[in-house]
C-alpha cells in the first residue's frame, strides 16, 4: 500500500499564517439563476415573439362583442390615447425604474462590501438584511413601505409632502439592494484566492487590495446579472399602480373608463402595455447575453 503525504493547504489545512498555500474554494460570479431570465428572452426567435403578440392582439377578434362595441373602434380609441399613454405613463415607469436602480445599486454594493468584512458581526447582519429582503415579496414590501412612511414631514414651519411614487421607488428598491449584495458578493468571490495573497505579500492593506486590484476584476462580471436585474425591475415597475401611482397600467385603466368601459378596450390597451415594456426590455436581454459571453471566464 502507497501512502502519500497530505501537503498543507491542499490536502488538508494550512499550518501556518504564511500568506500562501491557503485552500482554493472558488465560487461562481453571481447565481446562475440572476441570468435565466435573459437567457430565456434572449434565446426566443424575435419573429415568435412578436407572432405571440400579434396572435394575442387579434384574439379580440375571434371572439363576439356583446355589447355592439366594435373591435375597430377600441383600436380607434387606442390611437388617440397612444401619445398620453407613452409620455405620461410608460415614461414615468422608466423614470421609476432608474431611480429606484440608482438607489438599489448603491445600497446594494455597500451590503456587499459587508458581507465580506473582516467582522462575524458585520458579514452576518449584512447577511440577515439581504435574505430578509431577497426572499420577500415585492408587493408585500411596497405595502409596508406604505403604509410604514408618512405622507408629509415637518421640519419646522414647512411641511415636505412625501409623494406616493418615492414610496414606491423605496419598497422596490429593498429587493433590488438584496440582489445586487449577491451579485457583488459572488463576483468578489469568484475572484482567485491568490490575488488576494499576492497583494498580502506586496504588503497592500485590504482596502487597497479590495479597490485596486479585486474590484476592477469584478465590475465586468457584475456588469450582465446587473442589466438583467434592471430588466426585471422594469416589467415590476407596474405593480406600483396597485398604490395609486399613475404609470402606464394606471393610465390605461382610466382611458378606459373615458371610454366607457367596454370590454373590447381591455385586449388593445393591456396589449399595447405588454408590447411597449417587451419592445424595452428584449434589447437589454439581448445585449445581456452578449456581454455575458464576451465576459466569461476562460478556463
Amino acid at each position: 500500500m502507497i501512502r502519500t503525504r497530505a501537503i498543507p493547504g491542499i490536502g488538508r489545512d494550512p499550518t501556518t499564517d504564511l500568506p500562501v498555500l491557503h485552500r482554493c474554494s472558488p465560487v461562481g460570479a453571481g447565481l446562475a439563476a440572476d441570468l435565466a431570465f435573459s437567457r430565456w428572452l434572449g434565446s426566443r426567435s424575435p419573429w415568435v415573439l412578436l407572432g405571440l403578440a400579434a396572435l394575442l392582439a387579434a384574439w379580440p377578434f375571434l371572439a363576439h362583442a356583446q355589447s355592439g362595441y366594435s373591435t375597430a373602434r377600441a383600436f380607434e380609441a387606442l390611437w388617440r390615447w397612444i401619445p398620453f399613454l407613452l409620455r405620461d405613463g410608460f415614461a414615468f415607469n422608466i423614470l421609476i425604474s432608474f431611480v429606484t436602480m440608482a438607489i438599489g445599486t448603491a445600497a446594494g454594493v455597500v451590503l456587499g462590501l459587508w458581507q465580506i468584512a473582516p467582522s462575524p458581526w458585520v458579514r452576518r447582519t449584512a447577511w440577515a438584511i439581504t435574505q430578509t429582503f431577497r426572499n420577500s415579496p415585492w408587493l408585500v414590501l411596497l405595502f409596508i413601505v406604505m403604509l410604514t412612511f408618512p405622507f408629509e414631514i415637518r421640519i419646522g414651519d414647512a411641511i415636505v409632502p412625501i409623494p406616493d411614487w418615492m414610496k414606491a421607488v423605496l419598497g422596490l428598491a429593498l429587493p433590488v439592494m438584496a440582489n445586487v449584495s449577491e451579485v457583488v458578493r459572488g463576483a468578489i468571490q469568484s475572484v482567485p484566492t491568490g490575488q488576494w495573497e499576492a497583494s498580502e505579500s506586496l504588503a497592500f492593506s485590504r482596502r487597497q487590495t479590495l479597490w485596486r486590484i479585486i474590484l476592477p476584476q469584478c465590475f465586468k462580471r457584475m456588469i450582465p446579472p446587473w442589466m438583467n436585474w434592471y430588466a426585471i425591475l422594469t416589467m415590476a415597475t407596474p405593480l406600483v399602480s396597485l398604490l395609486g401611482v399613475e404609470e402606464i397600467v394606471t393610465l390605461s385603466r382610466q382611458a378606459m373608463e373615458a371610454e366607457d368601459n367596454h370590454p373590447e378596450l381591455l385586449m388593445p390597451f393591456y396589449g399595447f402595455a405588454l408590447l411597449v415594456f417587451f419592445a424595452y426590455c428584449y434589447p437589454i436581454a439581448r445585449w445581456t447575453i452578449r456581454l455575458e459571453r464576451r465576459f466569461a471566464v476562460k478556463l
